[in-house]
C-alpha cells in the first residue's frame, strides 16, 4: 500500500480518527510478499489449522503472575473496563478479554422504533449497494454477491439480487458479540466452509472479493411477521478471519441468560445477543431487499470524505471512508 495509514470517522464527533493496525507488518508482509512469492505457503497460513495454532499462541496463553501484562494490553487496547460484567482479575488471557460480556442493556442504548434496523456490532462499517443505478453501487470489491451466499442457495439470490448491504469491520479491540440487526423469524440458517484471510484493509484490498471466499454463516430473517422491524428478509453474514476459528450461535432473550443455538423457525428480538466470535477481529455483513431501508445520512455522507486517508479509498480508487459505529446504534429506516 502506499501509506501505512488507515483513518476513519467518528460518529458523534466527525472527528477523523487513526486506527492502530494490530500485527499490520505481519499482514503486509503475508498479503504482499508472500502471497506473490510463495503462494504454497500463502493457503497455509490462512488454512484452519494455522489459524488453530495462530488463535491459541496469541490468545490463550495467560498474562503471566504479573497483573501489569493485563494492565497494559487493557490499555492497549483501550478497553472500557466500566462496561463489563467481568472484572479486571478474571480477564487475565486474551481470549477473555476478546469475548468479554459488557453491560449492553446500559451502555449501548437503542432507540424503541421499530421500523429501525441496528448495527450488529462495535465496528467500522461500510455502506453499500449491489445496483449499478445507486449512489452507492460498490461492484464485488468486498465480496461476490452469489459466492458470499452459497451459489446453490437460488430463492435468497433472487430475493437480495439488487439489494443494499452495511459492511461491518470488527477489530481486535472491539466487543466481539453480535446482535440481532432487526426483528423478526428466521427462515434459515447455514454455514459456508472457506478460508481464513485476515480482515486488515490491506489485506481485504489485496485479495479480490475475500469476504465471500472465508468461512461464513448465513442467517435469513424474515422481517414481514408479526412483531418484526417490517424491512423484508434481511441477511445477517458472520465471517471469520485470521486467527478466528468459530462462530457460536448463543441467542439471548434477556441480557446473556439462557444462550440457544439459533434455528429456523426462531424469533429473533432487535438488539439481543446473537452470536460470539471465538477470538480477533472479523466482519458482519448485513443485507437488505431491494428498496426496503434508507441508510443513516451521517454514514453514507462520511464514507464519501476526502480528507481521510483511507486504504479502501486508495485501493478501490474511489471515497470509501469507515465511520465508528456502535452495536445497537442507528444504521437504517425502513423506506
Amino acid at each position: 500500500m502506499p501509506t501505512r495509514q488507515h483513518q476513519f470517522i467518528a460518529r458523534d464527533s466527525g472527528a477523523l480518527c487513526n486506527e492502530p493496525l494490530f500485527g499490520d507488518r505481519l499482514v503486509r508482509l503475508m498479503y504482499h510478499q508472500v502471497r506473490e512469492n510463495a503462494p504454497g505457503l500463502f493457503r497455509l497460513l490462512t488454512s484452519p489449522r494455522a489459524t488453530e495454532i495462530l488463535g491459541y499462541l496469541n490468545y490463550d496463553l495467560p498474562f503471566g503472575r504479573l497483573g501489569s501484562a493485563t494492565g497494559r494490553f487493557l490499555k492497549e487496547l483501550a478497553v472500557d473496563l466500566d462496561e463489563c460484567l467481568a472484572s479486571p482479575e478474571e480477564l487475565d488471557t486474551p481470549r477473555k478479554v476478546f469475548e468479554r460480556q459488557i453491560r449492553y442493556w446500559e451502555c449501548r442504548p437503542m432507540d424503541n422504533d421499530p421500523g429501525q434496523a441496528v448495527s450488529p456490532a462495535d465496528a467500522r462499517v461500510l455502506v453499500g449497494s449491489c445496483r449499478e443505478t445507486s449512489s452507492l453501487f460498490i461492484k464485488e470489491k468486498f465480496f461476490s454477491f452469489e459466492e458470499l451466499l452459497g451459489g446453490d442457495r437460488r430463492p435468497w439470490l433472487a430475493a437480495f439480487k439488487e439489494g443494499d448491504f452495511a459492511l461491518f469491520r470488527l477489530t481486535p479491540d472491539k466487543y466481539h458479540y453480535n446482535h440481532c440487526p432487526v426483528s423478526g423469524e428466521v427462515a434459515d440458517i447455514y454455514e459456508i466452509d472457506g478460508a481464513f484471510n485476515s480482515c486488515n484493509p490491506s489485506a481485504i484490498v489485496t485479495v479480490a472479493t475475500p469476504y465471500s471466499k472465508n468461512r461464513r454463516v448465513v442467517t435469513v430473517i424474515d422481517t414481514d411477521v408479526r412483531g418484526g422491524t417490517g424491512v423484508g428478509l434481511v441477511a445477517l453474514v458472520e465471517v471469520v478471519a485470521l486467527m478466528i476459528g468459530d462462530i457460536v450461535q448463543c441467542y439471548s432473550s434477556e441480557e446473556y441468560r439462557d444462550p440457544t443455538s439459533v434455528r429456523p423457525g426462531m424469533f429473533l428480538e432487535k438488539g439481543q445477543p446473537k452470536s460470539l466470535y471465538r477470538p480477533g477481529s472479523s466482519t458482519d455483513i448485513v443485507l437488505f431487499q431491494r428498496g426496503r431501508v434508507e441508510f443513516a445520512g451521517d454514514l453514507v455522507a462520511n464514507q464519501k470524505r476526502r480528507d481521510a486517508v483511507s486504504r479502501f479509498s486508495l485501493g478501490f480508487g474511489a471515497p470509501l471512508v469507515e465511520t465508528d459505529i456502535r452495536v445497537r446504534a442507528l444504521l437504517a429506516r425502513a423506506r
